[in-house]
């Protein structure tokens, strides 16, 4: 049943008011805007809002006349947006995105009081998922859920997400967890099978090329750092690192290998360095705390960073 009220009192109800701190027009006419150029119809707009075409027509005139500016181009097939009113949408549209994130995330922190982690396949195997178990004995209370993905990311609730690369400078609040060194690998016996006694053997033997984003190290890249020419062996490309690794320990060809991300395969000695030539990585591996996170996941990630510090400094020690 469509409001026997006019569309400002749904929206606004009368009675005393204040002066309002932000330069905008009536509320009500912004929304009755926004859901009439998003669906380039009066009608339907009116249709979502539950109220007549001609409250919603009202509402934007009204707007109209308060900015001095035509918004639609009204015709007999429907209404278009005029340049100034394309303009206005992207921004009316960015300010309602903003707050529906807001309150979809104050939402989903009612109903769930777990942290939530975004992590890539191999990140997550060889490096937290180790962690989270000793994070667990000092906080058995917090529980820690991850997202894994290796492709990017919709519009899911994160409280904390590791990233390899530059970190952006954008007053964000990243944190640094190591840099490493990145190593030619191959499973035991590659380098006697295919007679790796030196780097001008390795650049002629089977390798494994990861198709990755842009900032992650090559092949090509890594001989280049080195002083060597790009390699000439047989090319076995793949789109994700795990399974990069895995054709490596199946003795498929060598992989590049960032040793503080895979130290777990070169423990056990599924994977071995096939050269003593490495490269330090161009890039950082770091944790973002993302906007909202809760004081649980906050401590989560002070705690992942603390761990590391006392990683590096025993491997120095050690070293």
């Amino acid at each position: 049943m469509k409001s026997s009220l006019p569309v400002s009192d749904i929206f606004c109800p009368k009675g005393d008011t204040m002066a309002r701190p932000y330069d905008l027009p009536s509320m009500t006419s912004l929304l009755c805007f926004e859901a009439a150029a998003r669906n380039l119809s009066f009608k339907k707009a009116a249709a979502e809002l539950n109220v007549t075409p001609t409250a919603v027509s009202h509402q934007i005139r009204h707007l109209e006349s308060d900015l001095g500016r035509k918004l639609f181009d009204r015709g007999h097939r429907g209404v278009e947006l005029t340049e100034v009113g394309a303009y206005l949408f992207v921004s009316v549209r960015k300010g309602l995105e903003g707050m529906s994130d807001t309150v979809r995330d104050m939402r989903h922190r009612a109903e769930r009081e777990d942290v939530v982690v975004g992590v890539t396949t191999a990140m997550s195997a060889f490096w937290l998922t180790p962690r989270i178990s000793g994070f667990w004995r000092e906080n058995p209370d917090i529980v820690i859920s991850q997202s894994v993905s290796d492709v990017g990311r919709g519009a899911e609730r994160l409280d904390i997400s590791l990233h390899y690369g530059e970190v952006p400078d954008d007053n964000g609040d990243y944190r640094p967890l190591f840099r490493d060194r990145i190593l030619a690998l191959g499973a035991p016996g590659f380098a006697d099978t295919h007679g790796i006694f030196g780097i001008d053997r390795l650049r002629t033997a089977p390798l494994i090329h990861l198709v990755a984003e842009p900032g992650w190290t090559g092949w090509t890249e890594w001989f280049e750092a080195i002083g060597q020419p790009a390699p000439r062996g047989r090319k076995v490309s793949v789109n994700n690192y795990m399974i990069a690794l895995q054709l490596a320990q199946d003795g498929a060809g060598a992989v590049l290998g960032w040793d503080g991300l895979v130290g777990p395969l070169l423990e056990s000695g599924q994977l071995v360095p096939l050269v003593e030539d490495c490269i330090a990585a161009p890039q950082p591996f770091y944790l973002k705390l993302h906007p909202g996170a809760s004081e649980e996941a906050r401590l989560f990630g002070d705690w992942l960073v603390s761990q590391q510090s006392n990683t590096s400094r025993s491997q120095v020690m050690s070293g």
